[in-house]
Parts: C-alpha cells; sequence; structure tokens
C-alpha cells in the first residue's frame, strides 16, 4: 500500500508539466484568447465566418505538428535527444505567447499566424512529454500517473485562470462596459507564458530519458530508416494499428468539441462571463473524474473506461445539436451547464488512458518514434473535426449541423476498439 501512494521525483515533475501547460489549454485555446479573437482580433466579421476561421486555424496547427511529430520522434528516440527537443517546443510555445500581447482591434490574421505557432510549440512538446511516461514509472503504474496528469493539469490550472479573471472583472468595473478589456486579456497572456515556464523547472530538472537508440555514425539516413521501420511495424501489429485507428476518430470528436465550445457558445448568444465560469466549473469537476477513470481503470480495464468516456461524448455531441433549439437563453444556460458536467465527467480520463494504454503496447526504447505516430493519429484527427465543423457551419449557416457531425467519429472510434482483446492491452 505504501508503494502506491510514495512517487518519485521524476513522476512529480512529469505530472507538474501538466499543471504548466494546461494553463495555455484552459485560457489560449478554451477560454479567454478564443474570445479575444472572436470579439476583439475579428471585430467587424460575421460571428459564422470568425469561428470558421478558428476552425481552420486550429486544423493547420494540427496539420503541421502531424506532419513534423514522426520525424522529430524518429531523433527524440535517440540518446539525449528527447529532453533537447522537449525544450525546443516548450520554448517556442512560451516566447509566442508572449507575442500574444502585440495583437490588437482587428488583427485577426496576425492573431491566427502567432496562434498557429504557440501551438505548434505546445503540441511539440506534448509530443516528447507523452513519450516520457514510459520513462518516468512502471508499467504497471501508467494508467494511474498519467491520470493523475490530467488530474492535477485540470486542478493547476485554475490557479492562473481565477488571477486572470480577478483582473478582468476589476477592470471591467472601472471601465463600466460588458465586454472583456483588452488590457486584462493580454496580461492573461503573460500568466500564461510565466506559469507555464515555472511549473515545467521540475521536469526539466529531474526527468530523464532512459529508453533510447543506439545512435549511428550516418545519422539521418539511419534515423529516416529507423522511422520507416516504425510505420511498417505500426501497420503490421494489430493491435498498436487499430488502437490506432480507433483512437483517430473518437479523440477528433473530444478535440473538435474541446477547440470549438466556447466559439460555439458565442453563437448561440451565452455570454463571455457564462462560458468563462461553465469552462472554470469543468476544470474542477473533471479533476475528481480523471482520478476515477484512472482507479476504475486499474478494477476493469483502460479499454472499458475509454468505452465509456465515448458514450458520454456521443450524448454530449447530440444534445449539442438541441441547444440551439431551446426557446430562452436561460434554459439554454441551465443547458449548457448540463453539457459542460458530462465533458468534466470524461474530458481528462479518456485523455489519459488513451496514453498510457499505447504507452503499455509499445516498445520503451522507441517510445518516442511510437508516440510520433500518435501524435500524427490524434493530430490529423483534429484536423478532421474542426475543419468539417467549420466547412458545415459556413456551407450551412449554423453551427449546430457541425456540431452533429462529430457523432460519426465517437461511432466509429467505438466500433474499432470493441474489435480488441483486453488481453492485448496490458
Amino acid at each position: 500500500m505504501r508503494e502506491e501512494i510514495k512517487f518519485t521525483k521524476q513522476e512529480i515533475g512529469w505530472v507538474l508539466y501538466d499543471v504548466a501547460n494546461s494553463s495555455f489549454v484552459l485560457i489560449i485555446i478554451t477560454t479567454i484568447f478564443q474570445i479575444y479573437f472572436k470579439d476583439i482580433a475579428s471585430k467587424g466579421i460575421e460571428s459564422a465566418i470568425s469561428t470558421s476561421n478558428w476552425g481552420f486555424a486550429n486544423s493547420l496547427a494540427s496539420t503541421i505538428i502531424a506532419l513534423l511529430s514522426p520525424f522529430v520522434g524518429a531523433f527524440g528516440s535517440l540518446k539525449n535527444k528527447k529532453k533537447r527537443l522537449f525544450s525546443f517546443f516548450m520554448f517556442l510555445g512560451i516566447i509566442f505567447t508572449l507575442l500574444f500581447v502585440t495583437i490588437n482591434e482587428g488583427d485577426w490574421i496576425k492573431c491566427l499566424i502567432l496562434f498557429i505557432i504557440a501551438r505548434i510549440g505546445w503540441a511539440g512538446a506534448n509530443l516528447f512529454y507523452d513519450s516520457f511516461l514510459v520513462d518516468i514509472t512502471k508499467k504497471e503504474r501508467m494508467d494511474w500517473i498519467s491520470s493523475l496528469g490530467f488530474g492535477w493539469g485540470y486542478i493547476g490550472s485554475v490557479i492562473p485562470f481565477l488571477i486572470t479573471i480577478a483582473i478582468i472583472i476589476i477592470f471591467k468595473n472601472i471601465q463600466k462596459t460588458a465586454a472583456i478589456p483588452v488590457i486584462p486579456s493580454k496580461i492573461s497572456f503573460i500568466i500564461v507564458a510565466l506559469w507555464w515556464f515555472i511549473f515545467s523547472i521540475p521536469m526539466l530538472k529531474n526527468v530523464k530519458q532512459i529508453y533510447y537508440t543506439a545512435e549511428t555514425k550516418n545519422l539521418i539516413k539511419n534515423t529516416f530508416k529507423r522511422l520507416f521501420k516504425t510505420f511498417i511495424e505500426v501497420f503490421k501489429n494489430r493491435t498498436i494499428f487499430v488502437f490506432l485507428l480507433s483512437y483517430f476518430f473518437y479523440i477528433d470528436g473530444v478535440n473538435t468539441i474541446f477547440s470549438m465550445a466556447t466559439a460555439y457558445g458565442r453563437d448561440i448568444g451565452l455570454g463571455q462571463i457564462t462560458l468563462i465560469i461553465v469552462v472554470l466549473f469543468i476544470q474542477i469537476i473533471a479533476f475528481p473524474f480523471s482520478l476515477i477513470y484512472g482507479k476504475l481503470a486499474q478494477k476493469k480495464s483502460p479499454k472499458i473506461m475509454i468505452l465509456a468516456g465515448i458514450c458520454v461524448y456521443s450524448i454530449i455531441t447530440l444534445l449539442g445539436f438541441l441547444l440551439p433549439s431551446i426557446p430562452t437563453l436561460n434554459l439554454k444556460i441551465i443547458f449548457f451547464w448540463f453539457l459542460a458536467f458530462l465533458v468534466a465527467t470524461s474530458q481528462g480520463g479518456i485523455q489519459a488512458l488513451s496514453r498510457s494504454l499505447f504507452g503499455k503496447i509499445i516498445p520503451r526504447e522507441r517510445a518516442t518514434e511510437f508516440f510520433g505516430f500518435y501524435n500524427i493519429f490524434g493530430k490529423f484527427s483534429v484536423i478532421l473535426g474542426p475543419f468539417l465543423m467549420g466547412l458545415i457551419g459556413r456551407l450551412t449557416g449554423y453551427s449546430r449541423y457541425g456540431i452533429l457531425s462529430i457523432l460519426i467519429f465517437f461511432i466509429i472510434g467505438g466500433i474499432f476498439l470493441l474489435k480488441l482483446k483486453n488481453e492485448n492491452l496490458n
């Protein structure tokens, strides 16, 4: 029992990086920056068009990182390379997050360019962060440690978020405006960058690459050979390939809902403060549910718990389609709160267990190579979802039809996951 609750410096440092980068997720991708893009940078542009632009930007960022992932992942599997590449992408994300302060009213193109680069930095660092899971803990602890990362990431991101909200409220009272003021929004971008850096220090200091492949003389040539070998292995290994196919589809739905929820809420008339409070609620509720998913995965199996998450997200998608049909704004707000609760129950768990399950079924010494392909399947799914939602929203003029299209991804993902036998996933 004592071994269960004792954590190493490596495990703690790894979990704390989830705390660090979650501030980028909460404030930049999900709330303040997304609202800033919609209401400030895209001022004068139709709501449906700006939402589509946001979706296309997320798709482009995901395309770039997906194309880079296998190549940087192959280099990251070499001795002492994983930490260096992790640091490069992390600082790229931090620096371009700081540059958000230069965005002003109407700068929607500049806003999207800076956001795309910052998101590439965030996602690139996460590729190596995820692959470090095999270096920092035992196989039997992966589900629990991965769930702890997501759980504490939710709680840790709440602190800079609350600081940001307090600053926004103060400025709104001083300026007596209903809109989110520009200055506190820019302050929030600085807070994100500082928070990201400070809580990354334990990761940079304590986490080391344990498993690696030998470096050869013809580095580039042999790295590409190994990359091709890994590519063949992914497609030959039925367990890995079918899991990645399943992951591709269901994580598409998860990430699309995650990336587009705030913009969708604005489209149906929900206020800025309501959306921000709802996101805060999700972060808090997601903490215990992430840990519950981790514990249940140890008693049942990660496959069963991922399937449970897919079912919850399918319900969320159907209810999201019905949301605009609700007659009054007050009822819409109540309905939106219920949807937020459902998201909170499964968002962290389904992502954490996907990461740990994949870490169990791949060779440890080539974890970064395989996580490069894990990133390809995850990131290309993110391209398809927001793009499809944006395209259908633009063609129909209604965002609700875009959200409905996401349901098909959960159905296909669940079908593929059911084809895998539990004994092959341990």
